[in-house]
């Protein structure tokens, strides 16, 4: 059937195209006829300029969520949902953001330890500088790192300041071990620039002493010897390597 010889069959097809409900072989075959058909061309611009106003003005739909799901299945998008659901562990960390700030830090941490292990070596007196055992990277609240803790089995720790601090005249930087359990037990002040050497308590060991931090105290280090007196400035986990 020649659907241009059909004033009426052709309003009807025209009117279904532009509103998308001529669907699959049909929509196709008028599809064709348009390149080679001004007047086809022109009742669907007619139709186009009848229905668009109406579509602009009526009121926005939200889909149910049964079309979604019909959307979904047509696409094969529910095949891809139950694979992604199946995906590794290492796929759902690589879409965290907190996993890769917290790998950036980790990363960050390791290249500060072993640059402090470095110089500590360079620095040392002997050739040989002791193994270490234990390592803590102290941070402030803005998890920017402030100072790297090392300890050999020499009974010595080395805390490394890499961020040079401001102190004031009247103040001093006091290092402390945190225990699990009781106040927390001074290990000495703490340089605001560079490094110091403090002795290692024998029982300083991260399963007794999980966390060091470092507070901000009177000069000469806190008056008060059940604990510190300033606030905390710097903080990090002590562990063994």
């Amino acid at each position: 059937m020649n659907i241009l010889q059909n004033q009426a069959l052709l309003e009807k097809l025209a009117a279904e195209y532009v509103l998308g409900t001529l669907r699959g072989g049909a929509r196709r075959r008028f599809e064709s006829y348009l390149p080679d058909s001004a007047t086809l061309r022109l009742t669907v611009a007619e139709w186009r300029d009848r229905l668009y106003p109406i579509i602009e003005l009526a009121p926005v739909a939200k889909p149910s969520a049964r079309v979604w799901l019909a959307i979904e299945k047509r696409l094969g998008l529910q095949i891809l949902s139950a694979r992604k659901r199946k995906a590794s562990f290492w796929l759902s960390l690589r879409e965290d953001l907190s996993f890769w700030r917290g790998l950036g830090l980790v990363s960050t941490t390791a290249a500060l330890i072993l640059v402090s292990l470095l110089m500590t070596k360079q620095l040392a007196p002997i050739p040989v500088a002791p193994v270490t055992s234990y390592v803590a990277m102290l941070s402030d609240d803005k998890a920017t790192p402030i100072a790297v803790v090392t300890a050999g089995q020499n009974g010595q720790m080395v805390v490394k300041v890499i961020a040079p601090q401001s102190v004031a005249a009247d103040k001093s930087l006091e290092l402390w071990a945190v225990p699990k359990e009781g106040p927390p037990r001074s290990l000495g002040l703490v340089a605001a620039n560079g490094s110091v050497t403090l002795p290692l308590p024998a029982n300083a060991t991260p399963q007794s002493i999980p966390l060091l931090a470092v507070t901000l105290e009177p000069k000469g280090g806190s008056p008060n010897p059940n604990g510190p007196t300033g606030p905390v400035v710097f903080k990090g986990a002590w562990v063994q390597i």
